[in-house]
């Protein structure tokens, strides 16, 4: 049987578009964040939504791109710059289009984090992202 949760992508990873590691970094990222946000506490589902779109926004995760970029090695920076570069093909309205273009630039290295099996260096950086302090109010 193929476990889709841990995939072994390896051999093919580099023959992935970028945009396809943004897709999927899109929902490991999300995936993490909502995870977190349960491990936090017991919060309303309205609530849970509410923070959630803290992290997941193209806005927060420019910001987020910035905390981690000092942090990356070579092989991480190209894939960031590749996502960063990559011509969604539009921008919400709820962002600029350098918020948005350095949002999938974050989804793509978390999306090549997770294909590649780099479990443990997704946490390093996604708890960077979180912080360390950051305790979201339960309800």
């Amino acid at each position: 049987m193929t476990n889709y949760l841990k995939p072994e992508l390896n051999n093919k990873l580099r023959e992935i578009s970028t945009l396809t590691l943004a897709h999927i970094g899109d929902a490991v990222f999300e995936l993490m964040v909502r995870t977190y946000l349960c491990q936090t506490g017991t919060h309303a589902v309205d609530k849970l939504h509410k923070r959630s779109l803290e992290y997941v926004s193209a806005k927060a995760q420019a910001s987020s791109a910035e905390l981690v970029l000092p942090l990356l090695c070579d092989e991480e920076k190209e894939i960031y710059k590749r996502g960063r570069n990559a011509n969604p093909g539009h921008t919400p309205k709820s962002s600029t289009h350098e918020q948005y273009h350095a949002a999938t630039g974050l989804e793509a290295l978390f999306g090549y984090l997770y294909l590649s099996g780099s479990i443990e260096r997704l946490n390093e950086l996604f708890e960077l992202v979180i912080g360390k302090d950051l305790k979201p109010d339960a309800t």
